[in-house]
This record gives structure tokens, sequence and C-alpha cells, in this order.
């Protein structure tokens, strides 16, 4: 089966990575396969690829896991420490 995956600039893929190993947390507005939108604020923990898709894997506030399709990301921006 063929993947729709649109690859997403490596500038903001190593941005997603410096916010991981900063535990920095993202206010992301994404869609989801269904289409979705959502807007929460999420801590990213890793990035992985699978079956040629990229994947940011982030935790809520209830501490729920999410897998986030890269191409799907329409906005991520820092929030400020408290």
């Amino acid at each position: 089966m063929m993947s729709d995956y649109v690859p997403i600039d490596c500038g903001l893929y190593s941005e997603y990575e410096l916010a991981i190993m900063h535990r920095q947390r993202l206010r992301i507005r994404w869609r989801d396969a269904q289409g979705m939108t959502h807007l929460e604020t999420l801590l990213p923990r890793d990035l992985q690829t699978r079956s040629g898709e990229e994947f940011l894997i982030a935790t809520t506030a209830a501490r729920e896991t999410l897998e986030i399709r890269l191409d799907r990301i329409a906005e991520a921006l820092p929030v400020a420490a408290r």
C-alpha cells in the first residue's frame, strides 16, 4: 500500500529533535487520520520512522502517549516554562 506521506523540511525535523533534547513542551496543532484538527500542549519524547512515514511521539498532560505523523502537524510552538 502506498502512503500519502509528504516528508517535512530537515530544519523543522531538527527543531523537533531540539525540543526533545531540551524537554521543551510544544503547543501543537495537527490533523488526525480522519481529518479532525487537534490543539494541545504536549511533551515531545521521540521521533520514529516506520514504513517511510515519520512520527512525533509525545505525552499529554494526562500522560497519554500520542503518535502524530509529522506531515499532519500544522503548527508547533514552544511553551514558556513556568
